[in-house]
């Protein structure tokens, strides 16, 4: 499909000057002179100066650009680049438009096996990056990190505060899981906490991450699609931000989270939204932690081991007799990564068979050791 109607070419602002060869710029196809074939690409880079979801003027934003500009400019990674940078979305009529435009644009690329990454934009963009699932007939995993949780649903309320809630009521649902990273407990509702856990969601608050940030690495590896909003970082290192606060992820935490989500084999799309360079400091730090965060995205993508097939020698099997109910938990190490899955009790021909072997960590084994129940599997057994 000819994407030319739908996107505007990336401004030579942004890369004229920009000469190494050895620069990511070097070693992608960027939508110039003519667009890129994204067929056979494993990456397609997506800019959408959508906005008015945060009150603000659509296409006035020149987020993705600025942000292009600190990672054209990066030394490329590991592995051979196969990526295509589509140019800037325009923007629709109106905000549904605009998320209609994303979600077909996004579903295209995912049936052809690439996977978007979304820059710009306010962060209710994510609801048009959920929708373009609709049409896979699979459950999928919602990671979302930001310091608010977004469940608003009164009305005037501007829709970057409410899109959570309008994911979680869309039909049909295909939401199989929805993980919640880095909210501030502080700036927001606590009854918005017990809404997710009657539903079985996850909320992880930034004190819980910053005590042990790689047992947060399950979580992630569980996500189909995720969606970031700057918001979650700190404003010493992002503080181009409408709602930036003081406390948060350093730029390092983000990174590592990106660097996690780029190994995920699963995961299919992201998204970093809520950046507003007029709030940015002269240096463009806010651009630069983005785009270094896209780098580790990138490089861990181009790490993937594909680990899938449980049952093959590259996995080595640890059956726990319990004490109590179930009467055994079986869980699988894989011996080149030692990363951990367990296994939830499923019937093979079951909607939710593709989710059945969860990652986990090497503590919820130890925590089978000694006889009790991990609490991420009695979470994984409720959702199922």
């Amino acid at each position: 499909m000819d994407l030319t109607l739908f996107f505007s070419p990336v401004d030579e602002s942004v890369y004229t000057s920009i000469t190494s060869t050895s620069s990511v710029l070097k070693n992608i196809k960027i939508f110039g002179e003519k667009m890129p074939d994204y067929t056979g690409a494993h990456i397609a880079i997506i800019g959408i100066n959508e906005t008015r979801g945060a009150g603000h003027h659509a296409g006035k934003s020149r987020a993705p650009d600025e942000v292009r500009k600190k990672l054209y400019s990066l030394k490329k990674g590991i592995g051979g680049y196969r990526i295509v940078d589509l140019g800037n979305l325009n923007v629709g009529i109106d905000l549904d438009e605009s998320y209609v435009r994303l979600s077909e644009i996004c579903r295209i690329l995912l049936e052809s096996n690439v996977l978007p990454v979304i820059i710009g934009g306010s962060h209710d963009l994510d609801y048009g990056q959920y929708w373009a699932y609709e049409r896979f007939e699979k459950l999928v995993s919602l990671l979302n990190i930001d310091a608010f949780l977004d469940l608003d649903d009164k009305h005037g309320a501007p829709p970057d505060q409410k899109h959570i809630h309008k994911i979680l009521l869309h039909e049909p649902n295909y939401l199989l899981s929805y993980t919640h990273l880095a909210y501030q407990s502080y700036l927001i509702d606590p009854s918005s906490i017990s809404v997710l856990e009657k539903l079985y969601f996850e909320a992880f608050r930034i004190g819980q991450m910053r005590m042990n940030l790689a047992e947060m690495e399950p979580a992630i590896r569980q996500a189909d699609l995720l969606s970031f909003d700057v918001t979650a970082i700190r404003s010493a290192d992002a503080p181009g931000s409408d709602h930036a606060q003081p406390f948060g992820l350093s730029g390092e935490d983000a990174c590592q989270i990106c660097w996690y989500a780029g190994l995920n084999e699963k995961l299919s799309s992201i998204g970093f939204y809520g950046y507003s360079p007029d709030l940015d400091d002269a240096h463009r730090k806010t651009a630069s932690v983005i785009a270094t965060m896209i780098w580790y995205f990138i490089e861990g993508y181009y790490h993937r081991k594909n680990e899938q097939d449980f049952r093959s020698n590259d996995f080595t099997k640890f059956t726990v007799s319990m004490p109590v109910e179930p009467e055994t938990l079986t869980f699988y190490k894989s011996k080149f990564t030692e990363r951990w899955w367990m296994e939830i009790p499923m019937a093979s021909s079951s909607a939710y068979a593709r989710n059945s072997i969860v990652p986990c960590s090497y503590a919820d084994y130890q925590t089978a050791t000694k006889g009790d129940v991990p609490d991420r599997y009695i979470s994984a057994l409720s959702k199922l």
